[in-house]
């Protein structure tokens, strides 16, 4: 990114590679993730804010280059990574905190799709939403990478009922074949939900969208039901009439994972320890729509900003 005008404006260049650092992990990217902070971080909107001329990108999988003695990863072995910025590159540097094992089995396109969106959801689910077996959770969203991602690992953690929240019945039967046992659409949800529950409401509801269906999210909890809000894609930030948490004991909970990761060292491994079992038994398995080559980068992103991303969209470097 040399301008912050948008997806347009991502050009690919030739720059240096990193400089070695006997400190860090070395990375051949085989395949890199694109995600809605790419959107953001293209037209200086994101938290993190870093001066053009940067590189996007946050999570990658390929192969180990260079690596610190003693230790893992080594050279040679098969990773995925988070990086915070810098991911669409064909080599690039991590800290090996957070660098994460791939095992044979998985290809570098779902290891590229597996960091952001699957750890974000466990976080959510499971630090955050205290999910137990047996309780329904709806998803917003839920034919996007954050949705899929959510869907799948609810049922993975043992929830009993997963509805989906769609725009469209083309999405509806992304969210489906991601796992969800009912797939709506986001007119009339509250009632929906309230009808499949049997008037109960649903126990947790996962908000990667916000804007103006977030009171309708309230109303649609259970009693002592949680809304986990994960992040703002529809644009507007919602606001909270708190009376609305006491009618109900229902509450609203922050999911911020990326920086609860950062000053916890050692999650990002935790957390990988306790999603590789569920991948490696079938129960995640991600949704990816779309794979463009490195110099479509700016397309890639474009699809996501417009909506027109269904699942998970990568950028592949090598074969």
């Amino acid at each position: 990114m040399v301008t912050l005008d948008g997806p347009s404006a991502v050009e690919v260049a030739e720059v240096d590679e990193p400089a070695a650092n006997d400190a860090r992990v070395e990375i051949e990217v085989h395949a890199a993730g694109v995600t809605f902070p790419d959107v953001l971080l293209t037209r200086g909107l994101y938290q993190l804010r870093p001066d053009p001329p940067f590189t996007p990108g946050s999570e990658v999988a390929g192969v180990v280059r260079r690596a610190p003695d003693g230790g893992a990863p080594k050279a040679g072995d098969r990773v995925a990574a988070m990086l915070g910025v810098g991911a669409f590159a064909e080599v690039v540097s991590a800290d090996p905190e957070q660098v994460l094992p791939l095992p044979e089995g998985v290809t570098f396109e779902v290891g590229a799709a597996l960091p952001m969106n699957y750890l974000t959801v466990h976080f959510a689910l499971t630090k955050r939403g205290h999910l137990r077996p047996g309780e329904t959770v709806l998803v917003h969203g839920a034919a996007g990478g954050i949705g899929t991602a959510a869907i799948q690992m609810a049922l993975a953690l043992g929830a009993s009922r997963v509805i989906g929240v769609v725009s469209s019945e083309a999405k509806a039967e992304v969210a489906r074949a991601a796992g969800a046992h009912d797939a709506i659409l986001v007119d009339g949800f509250k009632d929906q939900a309230r009808q499949l529950t049997g008037g109960r409401g649903v126990d947790v509801v996962v908000d990667p969208v916000g804007g103006d269906r977030f009171t309708d999210s309230l109303r649609s909890l259970a009693t002592e039901g949680r809304v986990l809000v994960l992040g703002f894609t529809g644009g507007e930030i919602p606001t909270v009439k708190v009376n609305r948490l006491l009618l109900n004991n229902v509450d609203v909970v922050g999911v911020g994972w990326g920086a609860y990761a950062s000053m916890n060292r050692g999650y990002f491994q935790e957390q990988w320890a306790e999603i590789l079992p569920l991948l490696e038994a079938g129960k995640l398995n991600p949704i990816i729509s779309g794979t463009y080559p490195l110099e479509r980068a700016g397309e890639a992103i474009a699809e996501l900003e417009e909506r027109r991303v269904t699942g998970k969209v990568l950028l592949k470097l090598r074969d």
